[in-house]
C-alpha cells in the first residue's frame, strides 16, 4: 500500500477531498519525523509506538570484499506495533483462504 492508496482510502471514508486528506497525511508524517529528530517518543494507543534507539559502533564486514570496516555508533528510528494490531493481523492471516 502506498501513500496515495492511504490518501484514497481515507478520503473515501471521510468525505474529504484527496488534496485535504493528503495535507493531513503529510502533516502526520512530518510531525512524526520532527518528533523523532528531537529524540521524542511517540505512542499511538492501539496502533504502536515510535522511538529512536542508539546503536553501538561495531566492526562489520563488507560482503563483497570480506574487508572489515568500522561502523560508527548511530541512531535509528524504530516502530513497535501494539499488541492489539499484532493480534488482529495474526487472527486475520490464520483465516483459511477460499478459492
Amino acid at each position: 500500500m502506498t501513500k496515495a492508496d492511504i490518501v484514497d482510502t481515507i478520503a473515501t471514508a471521510t468525505g474529504l477531498t484527496k488534496v485535504e486528506t493528503e495535507a493531513v497525511v503529510d502533516g502526520f508524517i512530518s510531525t512524526v519525523i520532527n518528533a523523532l529528530k528531537e529524540g521524542k517518543n511517540i505512542e499511538i494507543r492501539g496502533f504502536g509506538s515510535y522511538k529512536v534507539k542508539k546503536r553501538k559502533g561495531r566492526v562489520a564486514r563488507n560482503p563483497r570484499t570480506g574487508e572489515q570496516v568500522m561502523v560508527d555508533e548511530h541512531w535509528v528510528p524504530l516502530f513497535k506495533v501494539s499488541k492489539e494490531v499484532k493480534t488482529l493481523v495474526n487472527d486475520n492471516m490464520k483465516k483459511p483462504t477460499q478459492l
